[in-house]
């Protein structure tokens, strides 16, 4: 049963919203890089997901406040990996800025001219690196802080996950894969569609096993109707 005293850690990612910001002309390049580590209210791609259901996450305001994340020791790395420190706020004093806004967390940092800073200031100049991460914990199973809502349609439910309260966040970082594309249309589209197609796939399965019952004798019939299921179930691959 699951205890809603128990703390979870949860990874969320945010897409397409990291740039390094331009200096003025005649001026040394810029080595800010700004952007959304967090946004509010935009729910992420699906986190899991069968042939019937759906379950999203959602950031919503009141989860992150600025006084939250003063409280915090934040550290700015690449991928996670602590040991690529790129810029840090520790109780709201550092070389990360941030601010809280209608939109999310946005943050800025100056790159160091160290290896870790200026691979990270050439890959987001490049656009190799395009999205952010960041590492929080919360009572996942306490609606208090974590709460639950559903949505049927047809059939098909929809579950939401509202974060409206953390107990500590522990790092922002920059990444290539950032599997929370909440500015993306296309891409949650594309995750519904999926969804669908194995519906669609499993509904097919179900067809060609029920006509394969109903001719016991006909073994071509039988050997053609087991090679259709094989088809579709490499499809779900």
């Amino acid at each position: 049963m699951e205890n809603k005293n128990d703390i979870v850690k949860r990874t969320l990612h945010t897409a397409g919203q990291l740039f390094v910001r331009e200096s003025a002309p005649g001026a040394a390049k810029g080595r800010k890089i700004c952007g959304y580590a967090i946004m509010f209210n935009v729910p992420s791609v699906i986190l899991g997901a069968t042939d019937r259901s759906e379950e999203r996450e959602v950031i919503t305001p009141s989860a992150v406040t600025k006084e939250f994340l003063d409280g915090c020791d934040i550290i700015m790395t690449m991928y996670h990996d602590r040991q690529k420190v790129l810029a840090r706020s520790n109780k709201g004093k550092g070389t990360l800025s941030y601010r809280v806004d209608s939109k999310g967390v946005y943050f800025e940092f100056e790159a160091a001219n160290t290896a870790n800073g200026n691979e990270a200031l050439e890959l987001i100049k490049r656009g190799d690196i395009t999205g952010c991460s960041f590492v929080f914990t919360t009572y996942y199973n306490d609606p208090e802080f974590v709460e639950r809502r559903e949505k049927k349609t047809n059939g098909y439910t929809e579950v939401t996950y509202y974060v409206k309260r953390m107990t500590n966040i522990y790092d922002f970082t920059v990444t290539t894969k950032p599997a929370y594309p909440d500015t993306s249309v296309e891409a949650r589209e594309a995750q519904q569609r999926k969804a669908r197609e194995i519906r669609e796939i499993r509904e097919r399965i179900g067809y060609y096993e029920k006509q394969a019952k109903a001719r016991p004798t006909k073994a071509e019939a039988i050997a053609e109707t087991r090679a259709k299921i094989r088809e579709c179930e490499t499809l779900l691959k």
